[in-house]
Parts: C-alpha cells; sequence; structure tokens
C-alpha cells in the first residue's frame, strides 16, 4: 500500500513538472549563453586584431616615409627611434611595451626581395632583423611586426601562429628612396 501511494506521489509530481514552464526562458537561456558569450567574445577579439592590424599599417607607412624622403637618413634616425616612431603613430589603445619589433632592408632591384615568415619553432625569431634604410634610388622593404595575445578561449587553437596563444601580425611597406641626395 505505501509503495502504491509513493509510485502515484511521484506519477503526479511527474505530470506536475511536465506541464509547468516556470523556469523554462532561464534553462534556454542557460543553454544558449555559453555558444552566445563564445562567439561575441571570438567577434570583438577578430575585430581588436583587425583595428591592431590596419593601425600598423597605417604606422608603418607613415613612419616608411621619412626612410623614402631621405628624412630618417639625414636626421642619423637609429633602429630604436624608427621603432619609437611607429609606436607614436599607432593608437594609444595599442601598446608597443616590447610587442613590436622592426626589419629594415635595402635591396638593388625589386626582383631581389626575398621576404620569408620570421617564425621558427612557433617563436618570433628577430635575430636576424636588420635596419637599413639605404640610399637614394634603393628599394627598400620596411615590416613592422606585432605580437597579438589571442584572449578568447578555444579560438587561440585556430587563430594563434606562435606559441603560448600568440598571432603575429605583420605590416610591410616597399618602396623606391626617392632621389633625396640630388639636386
Amino acid at each position: 500500500m505505501a509503495s502504491n501511494f509513493a509510485r502515484k506521489r511521484t506519477d503526479q509530481l511527474l505530470k506536475r513538472f511536465s506541464r509547468a514552464n516556470n523556469g523554462a526562458t532561464a534553462v534556454e537561456f542557460a543553454l544558449i549563453a555559453a555558444p552566445f558569450f563564445f562567439l561575441l567574445f571570438a567577434m570583438l577579439e577578430i575585430i581588436m586584431v583587425f583595428f591592431v592590424t590596419v593601425t600598423m599599417e597605417h604606422a608603418t607607412m607613415e613612419v616608411a616615409r621619412t626612410i623614402r624622403t631621405g628624412e630618417s637618413q639625414q636626421a642619423g634616425q637609429s633602429s630604436g627611434d624608427f621603432l619609437n616612431a611607429v609606436c607614436a603613430e599607432m593608437n594609444d589603445l595599442i601598446p608597443c611595451n616590447g610587442n613590436v619589433s622592426i626589419d629594415v632592408r635595402t635591396y638593388a632591384d625589386f626582383g631581389d626581395v626575398n621576404i620569408t615568415t620570421p617564425i621558427e619553432n612557433g617563436e618570433l625569431n628577430n635575430a636576424a632583423f636588420l635596419y637599413n634604410p639605404g640610399e637614394a634610388g634603393d628599394i627598400v622593404v620596411v615590416r613592422v611586426f606585432y605580437t597579438w595575445e589571442v584572449q578568447t578561449p578555444m579560438i587561440a587553437v585556430i587563430f594563434a601562429n606562435l606559441n603560448d596563444n600568440h598571432r603575429l601580425l605583420i605590416a610591410t611597406a616597399a618602396f623606391r628612396n626617392e632621389p633625396f641626395g640630388e639636386l
């Protein structure tokens, strides 16, 4: 008799539970919240990467202009000065504290330009980076590298190209120096 009562009581509770919809919205939100926030943060991260890349490209073009016109060479600008000028051109939202590297090389002909990726074993290899702004009429390739730390979990597996969830962003400018030494 007691087991019959318990069975009826259990059946009544299950029927009442199946008809109840008080917390349905909260449960639905809990099921959707994780994928929604993942996509939201992933989109924000990708937007920030594009923002940093565009800002880097602008800064590279603006500061590389000082090499193209000979202003950098005539002022005796060093690689550190050039790096500081690039960082000054970038937005204040983008920290340059050790995240930025430069490589400025001179070539005799555009056909001689050989650009390789400076990634070795998942690390940025900046040991071979140069600062050679060249003379009037030289062909110069300016590359600026920024190491971005990917913050969104799980997207780093797809998006990172360096170790420790980092992505290497690169801005490049190639040009022939103007005849600044001649009148």
